[in-house]
């Protein structure tokens, strides 16, 4: 019985390990279809597969790592043959979800990110600090191989480290929703969850496609969606946004337009940075508040049930 226990609870291991490489293999391949050169080194302004590996991770927790370096080494085949080198792409690429993980636990994180410190830690934890690693290792991978001529390598290190750290940003949040997505019991909040999806895309084509400046256009859209729905809505429509800016930055089209790549890659970052921050941070403010008024209706209703039982209203004469 012990023993029949013991294999399949590897048999549900191994297949968990498995679901995390198709799905970082799968979502890689998708993010290389929005891949840019830089200094001859092939890195991305979203790279989905670390959002994937975070969220499994929190999921599933450490047990699932296996399936991380799986998929990137499934990832850097297919981008071009495997070397001894590349070792360190794998360590990079399982390293810097794994540390995430293990400071986002280590802070308390709650996946339902209904705490401002839940988006804070998201951020600075589970984004910006831990891909660190990936990026230095990455880039100094290549440059130690002759890859990477010397003046590219922080042009290349900084593409590598804020793809990583979009990744986390947008992705990881859709991800860490999905699970308590609830279809509206009012008709009208779920129509217009739609249509502010829907919206949300026309903005961001019109704001990324136009010759004009008008990226700030999505802002009002991606508040709206934070205010109204938090992460459930906001998430998703910051994550679209994300596509159709880095598809119209690759296509030079718009306001990226006549710019250097670096240009166009910074003026990309920043808008994916601050979408996904405005989205992260007040998400989480608006449902902190309103749980904290949950809790004060709630704390109300009891007190007024034992204030009735302790004074009870006189009974009419």
């Amino acid at each position: 019985m012990v023993r029949t226990v013991q294999w399949r609870r590897l048999l549900a291991d191994t297949l968990r390990i498995l679901a995390v490489a198709a799905a970082y293999y799968l979502t890689g391949r998708i993010g290389l279809q929005l891949r840019v050169v830089v200094g001859g080194a092939v890195v991305t302004p979203l790279w989905p597969p670390t959002g994937i590996a975070v969220a499994a991770l929190l999921w599933k927790g450490l047990r699932v790592w296996p399936g991380i370096t799986l998929g990137a080494y499934l990832s850097i085949e297919h981008i071009s043959a495997f070397q001894p080198m590349d070792v360190g792409l794998l360590v990079g690429n399982t390293l810097a979800p794994v540390c995430a993980y293990l400071m986002l636990r280590r802070v308390g994180f709650r996946p339902e990110m209904d705490r401002l410190r839940d988006g804070l830690a998201l951020v600075f934890l589970g984004g910006l600090l831990p891909m660190l690693i990936s990026a230095t290792l990455g880039a100094g991978m290549l440059r130690i191989t002759g890859d990477l001529p010397p003046g590219q390598f922080w042009s290349v290190w900084a593409a590598w480290w804020t793809g990583d750290a979009m990744g986390v940003l947008l992705v990881a949040p859709v991800l860490l929703v999905l699970p308590r997505l609830r279809k509206p019991e009012d008709p009208l909040r779920a129509a217009e969850a739609v249509l502010l999806l829907a919206g949300c895309g026309a903005v961001a084509v019109l704001a990324t496609r136009s010759p004009l400046s008008l990226l700030f256009l999505v802002f009002p859209m991606l508040i709206w969606a934070a205010v109204r729905f938090q992460h459930s809505v906001g998430a998703p429509c910051a994550l679209l946004v994300s596509v159709l800016a880095i598809w119209a930055a690759t296509d030079r089209a718009g306001p990226f337009a006549g710019h250097t790549l670096f240009d166009t890659m910074v003026n990309l970052q920043g808008l994916n940075g601050s979408a996904a921050l405005t989205v992260l941070l007040l998400s989480a403010l608006v449902a902190e508040q309103n749980n904290v008024r949950l809790k004060i209706e709630q704390l109300c209703e009891e007190l007024a049930e034992v204030v009735d039982r302790i004074a009870p209203g006189r009974p009419e004469e």
